[in-house]
């Protein structure tokens, strides 16, 4: 039986107050340097622009977007009993970008600005309405297969894979037929940029976040049973095609509101709940919290290094965490799952 403890343990304690102080960290790095005392007092006098219009809703939306990701990764890869399952090999990011494009290119949603050598999208929610839309087409079409065909979870991940595909192939189809302009219009919106949204659009986010974790803190105790197997689940009174059903469609729908927003992020779902489940519990009832607060703090940092290291260029997010991503999961691979 797996020892749990209400009151906070060591890995609780640790993972907060690295939270906290990369999130002072964040709010003081910056091409304006701000010293701690000087952010502080902004936060409670609410005087300064930079913190409250650049730096806050930037680091916010950070936040906000790792913990969905995290925990959105660590519910698929227990429904879905499959290390590998995340929101991109389920195919959602590659529908959110392939909606995305299609808004760039066929409703003239964004244009190149010179100025900067940036890309501007001329309609802030055109864009992220059809990122939406396109997630959601894999994750529909995943439960259709699923329920028609009783598809195992191994199958689902197949399935995901396959739309995944079908989904860049669309968008490079795309890209191949259009200008030069849409092209760097669609490749700037998939880098994934933390600096995209405003306090409306955090409030969106931060809506979903709350009723989805609610929803999979409640559901604690039916995953450490799935994790067992079906048949132990369904003896303790777990029904596990709903729990399964329930599970997929919020974990995808958080996704879906995250990347419709900020472009897409890699990683964070598959090396947060890896690195949580390997180094410290496999336990639900701490897995995800845990999750939540490290794939917050893991995003934050990397947004925060892409910002910084070659001011006054800013690196995407979405290539940080891919660089920092991919050698975590290789070393995760070689410890060994648990």
């Amino acid at each position: 039986m797996i020892e749990y403890s209400k009151r906070p343990g060591n890995a609780e304690i640790i993972i907060a107050a690295l939270l906290i102080f990369s999130t002072l960290a964040s709010l003081c790095i910056g091409p304006y340097r701000l010293s701690p005392a000087e952010v502080l007092e902004s936060l409670l006098t609410g005087t300064s622009t930079v913190i409250w219009n650049i730096r806050l809703p930037r680091v916010i939306t950070a936040l906000l977007v790792g913990a969905s990701l995290a925990v959105s990764g660590a519910v698929m890869q227990c429904i879905l009993r499959n290390p590998l399952a995340s929101p991109f090999t389920l195919g959602i990011s590659q529908g959110a970008a392939f909606g995305a494009a299609f808004a760039i290119i066929y409703l003239g949603a964004g244009m190149l600005h010179r100025t900067g050598e940036s890309i501007t999208i001329l309609n802030p929610y055109l864009v992220p309405l059809f990122a939406f839309l396109g997630s959601l087409i894999s994750v529909f079409v995943i439960l259709l297969l699923a329920r028609l065909r009783d598809m195992s979870p191994e199958a689902m991940i197949l399935a995901g894979v396959a739309m995944a595909s079908l989904f860049q192939a669309s968008t490079m189809l795309m890209q191949y037929f259009t200008d030069d302009v849409k092209v760097a219009s669609v490749v700037f919106w998939t880098f994934g940029d933390m600096g995209r949204t405003n306090w409306n659009e955090i409030f969106l986010i931060f809506s979903a976040t709350s009723v989805c974790m609610f929803y999979f803190m409640l559901r604690r105790m039916d995953y450490n049973a799935l994790t067992l197997s079906d048949e132990t689940a369904t003896s303790l009174g777990v029904n596990c095609q709903r729990v399964r059903l329930e599970s997929l469609l919020l974990a995808s729908f958080l996704t879906a509101v995250c990347v419709s927003f900020t472009g897409i992020v890699g990683f964070v779902g598959l090396v947060a709940p890896h690195s949580i489940r390997i180094s410290i519990t496999g336990d639900y009832r701490r897995l995800i919290p845990l999750s939540t607060a490290f794939g917050a703090t893991f995003l934050l940092i990397a947004d925060t290094f892409g910002r910084s290291i070659l001011l006054p260029v800013m690196i995407p997010v979405g290539i940080v965490t891919a660089f920092i991503g991919a050698p975590a999961f290789i070393y995760l691979l070689l410890r060994g799952w648990r």
